[in-house]
């Protein structure tokens, strides 16, 4: 199978999970952070490739970085809804304030993705210095959500 395939297929399979997910409730707490977990685990990867890019640490491939930027947006919708009151465990990063601040989080969440959708056109235009200002950019919303509700 071809690499543009399987992203596809992942693509296309993460998308019907968004959908289930948000009218599935989870039958125990463990079940929400391993989803969250895997969601935000494989947008890292593929953010973190699109760091080494901007970065220069490996060449530039258009049709590689659209790839990637494509897969975090639509991962960018998962992980939210496993956030569920209660769902933290001893493996979740997950502060308490998320529940505290519902709506801080939820609002950080929607700018992350805003920014995430953002870095997709960028990445489609081929303009490298537009995706390395757009990445930047989409970084500090993760750094902030980061910041506030993840523990180190």
């Amino acid at each position: 199978m071809n690499l543009k395939f399987k992203l596809s297929a992942l693509c296309v399979t993460a998308s019907m999970c968004v959908s289930l997910a948000a009218h599935a409730q989870f039958a125990k707490p463990e079940d929400a952070v391993e989803y969250r977990q895997a969601s935000l685990s494989v947008l890292g990867t593929h953010f973190k490739r699109i760091s080494t890019v901007v970065k220069g640490e490996k060449p530039y491939d258009k049709a590689a970085l659209e790839n990637d930027a494509a897969i975090v947006e639509m991962l960018s919708k998962l992980p939210w809804t496993a956030f569920p009151e209660g769902s933290i465990t001893g493996d979740s990063k997950a502060k308490p304030e998320i529940w505290k601040n519902m709506d801080q989080f939820k609002s950080d969440a929607d700018k992350m993705q805003t920014e995430v959708a953002k870095l997709s056109v960028a990445a489609k235009s081929g303009d490298l210095n537009a995706i390395k200002a757009q990445f930047a950019s989409t970084g500090k919303t993760c750094k902030a959500c980061h910041d506030d509700f993840k523990a180190k």
